[in-house]
Order: C-alpha cells, then sequence, then structure tokens
C-alpha cells in the first residue's frame, strides 16, 4: 500500500463544505487541501454503476489535471429492499432541474417501498468510497459503511440528504436528529477515513 506524505493535495470536488470537512480531518497530518475548483477542473462524467468506479473517475481525473494526489469519494444510501437502490444515483433522486430537493427524495424511496411491500425493518447502509490517486496512475480505495434502517415520517432538521429516515443500527434517533458531532463519529465518510488513515497515512 503506498504511504501519502503531506503537503498540498486535491480534493476531487468542487462541494465547499465537503472541502472544509475533509481539510479538518487531512489538517492533523500536515495537508494542505485544495479543491478541484481552485485549479478550473470541470466534473468528470460519472459513468460507473459502483462507488469505486465513479471515486476512481473523479481521484484520477484531478491527479492527472493538476500534477497531485487527489482524494474523491462516492457515497449513498443502498436500501436492501429496493435491490441496493438508490446507491451510486442516489443524489440523482433528488435532482429537480432547478437544484436538488432531498425532501421529494425521500418521499419517492419510501414510496417505492410501500410499493415493494416490503416487511419492516427496512434495512440499508450509508456508504462512502475514498479513493486517493497519485499523477503516475496508482489508487487506493477504500469502503466504509453504517448500517441500519429506513423510517418514518421524516425526522430532525440536522445533517441534510436522506438523513432524516435513517436510524443508524442500536440507536434511537436518525441521523436527522442526532448531535452533529455523534454522527460524524459513527458515519459512513469516519469509516471510510479510518480506513484510509491506516492504509495510507499511519
Amino acid at each position: 500500500m503506498r504511504r501519502l506524505e503531506g503537503g498540498e493535495l486535491v480534493l476531487a470536488s468542487h462541494n465547499a463544505g465537503k472541502l472544509r470537512e475533509i481539510a479538518e480531518l487531512l489538517a492533523p497530518y500536515g495537508f494542505q487541501v485544495r479543491s478541484a475548483a481552485e485549479f478550473g477542473l470541470s466534473e468528470p462524467e460519472e459513468t460507473e454503476e459502483t462507488f469505486a468506479g465513479n471515486a476512481r473517475i473523479k481521484a484520477h481525473y484531478a491527479a492527472k489535471g493538476t500534477g497531485l494526489p487527489a482524494l474523491s469519494d462516492d457515497s449513498g444510501l443502498e436500501v436492501d429492499a429496493l435491490r441496493g437502490a438508490p446507491g451510486v444515483h442516489t443524489a440523482d433522486w433528488a435532482e429537480t432541474g432547478n437544484g436538488r430537493d432531498f425532501k421529494m427524495a425521500m418521499e419517492k424511496l419510501w414510496r417505492r417501498l410501500e410499493e415493494t411491500g416490503a416487511p419492516e425493518p427496512r434495512t440499508g447502509r450509508f456508504v462512502c468510497t475514498l479513493c486517493i490517486a497519485w499523477p503516475g496512475g496508482q489508487d487506493v480505495v477504500v469502503r466504509g459503511e453504517v448500517s441500519g434502517r429506513i423510517v418514518w415520517p421524516m425526522r430532525g432538521t440536522r445533517g441534510f440528504g436522506f438523513d432524516p429516515i435513517f436510524q443508524p443500527d442500536g440507536e434511537r434517533e436518525t441521523f436527522g436528529e442526532m448531535d452533529p458531532a455523534r454522527k460524524h463519529a459513527m458515519s459512513h465518510r469516519a469509516d471510510a477515513f479510518r480506513k484510509l488513515t491506516a492504509a495510507c497515512l499511519d
């Protein structure tokens, strides 16, 4: 497994919130994290049907475009009764043509579950796949997960995306109700970062 040395790292994303979160996680390792947007890079088309495949597309595109190591993440919600949907299309379910509407997406997901007649508990997981790619073409991919169940009605105004209908295993609150620090400690992204630091940083 290749070790990642401190210095500049490109985040293969234009998302300012994600940049802030990842910069904080990597700061103790001596990294200055810059977004792909700072380099004027566009966002590549995500053509794969797996989280790992799309994470690789984004990380290699940014690494080749900047000449620096690049980190990408591809994440979403898999629901067992929907055969893993929405999966890699999680964000697409919220697209309206005028921005994203996750309330609409949650209503759609619950409607689909009702149509299937899926028994309770309606299980699923949030998945986060991280990829570090180097300009020479090497990469490291790790997958983080947090399992839970889909609940209805929506609960909580914290978090984002599908958080108000996801209740992690062993918890009474949804991610939408939970204190953000508690959520981040158990999240799929935290799980993936633990694996990434063990593989490339520690």
